[in-house]
């Protein structure tokens, strides 16, 4: 485009040459020669200010040329404060971010399993990395700051009446009772010989096979008094031990002894903590465990989390509420970001363009419109020589 509108230029020179020499012989050509001296003229003003944008003109250090690499601090400051006011305003940015429901688009790419997966690769991939950058000494602040002073406050006698309140409730705890028979079963048949030697020490003057024959006899009666509390669930033992239960939990509600207790164990558990260095040890088995089962051939910490990021997506999907509250908070977020932050980045733009090359960037500026501007010249030409055939029309209507 530079060579066409170069070629135009030196096509409207040539011709107002031809007409210069050949017009007292061809007077018609007086209207040739007004185009191509007008166009001659408006091409070169148009080459000039081209040029003039971003060099020298031929070299020459003309006043008010090489515009841009001589303004380019200007501009870099004009070009920060331009984006920072026009692009950076925080009703601005709000105002088309509340057009958008991101909780809901982001909901349905967590509810495609594919992208969840990849997302659960990319945290579980992370957390060696994490764990090792963890810090001993923050663990122990945190503890020292946060665990700890909640748990000094923790009243365990009412946690545990709590728990075992619910455990109460709709019998839930009679696969406990169950277990615990059976566990106290098998205890009784292992450890007969035990009982045995134990009641031959307490009665020495019984021969040893009617101490025998007791102890047996005892243990076949407790075996079976344990079946028939196993196999009856309204057996009196069973009844007497949940009312035992409730009276357990009632007590460790109320009862200020129970409530010295817990504190006095909770305090106990904190020295023994600290006294042990367990901050260490605690996050070495963390790291160690997590490191071991990412290690093993299949890891199910990335089904856990890719499970866990779809069941989320589903969830925020399905519940527009949620959706709103979500999009409030993500554009107070982003409400905060900009108002905290929109100072930086056109400091970051301007730091940038002034560091450029001035001449670099003259010429990448030019690469980017030039067409354009070369446009310009050739319509500066054209344009400029119709200009010369009217003014030289209007100039012979008023002589005649």
């Amino acid at each position: 485009m530079r060579w066409a509108a170069t070629c135009l230029l030196a096509g409207t020179f040539v011709l107002l040459l031809v007409c210069v020499f050949y017009q007292q012989e061809y007077p018609w050509l007086v209207w040739l020669r007004s185009f191509a001296e007008a166009g001659t003229v408006g091409a070169i003003a148009d080459w000039y200010a081209v040029v003039a944008l971003f060099r020298h003109p031929f070299g020459l250090p003309i006043p008010h040329t090489a515009i841009i690499p001589r303004n380019q601090q200007r501009i870099a400051d004009s070009l920060g404060n331009f984006v920072e006011e026009n692009f950076l305003a925080p009703d601005l940015i709000t105002a088309r971010l509340k057009n958008h429901n991101a909780a809901k688009a982001l909901s349905r790419w967590l509810a495609d399993k594919p992208n969840s997966e990849t997302v659960a690769d990319a945290i579980v991939e992370a957390l060696p990395g994490l764990l090792n950058a963890i810090d001993e000494e923050e663990v122990a602040r945190f503890f020292d700051r946060i665990v700890i002073p909640r748990l000094r406050t923790l009243d365990v006698s009412r946690a545990a009446g709590h728990v075992l309140q619910i455990l109460a409730e709709a019998d839930r705890h009679q696969p406990l009772v169950d277990r615990g028979l059976s566990a106290l079963e098998q205890w009784l048949i292992k450890n007969s010989g035990l009982l045995k030697a134990k009641f031959s020490e307490g009665s020495r003057y019984t021969p040893a096979r009617f101490d025998a024959y007791i102890v047996d006899r005892f243990v076949e009666g407790l075996v079976t008094l344990v079946h028939e509390v196993v196999d009856n669930q309204d057996h009196a033992l069973r009844r007497q031990f949940d009312g035992a239960m409730r009276d357990l939990v009632v007590q460790l509600q109320t009862s200020r002894a129970y409530r010295r207790f817990g504190k006095s164990l909770m305090r106990d558990c904190i020295r023994h903590f600290r006294n042990g260095d367990y901050y260490r040890v605690l996050l070495d088995h963390v790291r160690q465990h997590v490191i071991d089962h990412l290690h093993s051939r299949q890891p199910a910490a990335r089904g856990v989390a890719t499970a866990l990021l779809v069941s989320l997506g589903k969830a925020i999907a399905a519940a527009p509420a949620l959706q709103h509250k979500l999009n409030a908070w993500w554009l107070d977020i982003a409400h905060s970001l900009v108002v905290r932050y929109r100072g930086q980045l056109p400091v970051l733009i301007t730091e940038v363009v002034k560091s450029w090359n001035a001449q670099e960037v003259s010429r990448k500026i030019e690469a980017e419109i030039g067409r354009d501007l070369q446009y310009v010249r050739i319509n500066g030409t054209l344009v400029g020589g119709m200009a010369g055939v009217l003014l030289h029309a209007a100039a012979f209507v008023v002589a005649r």
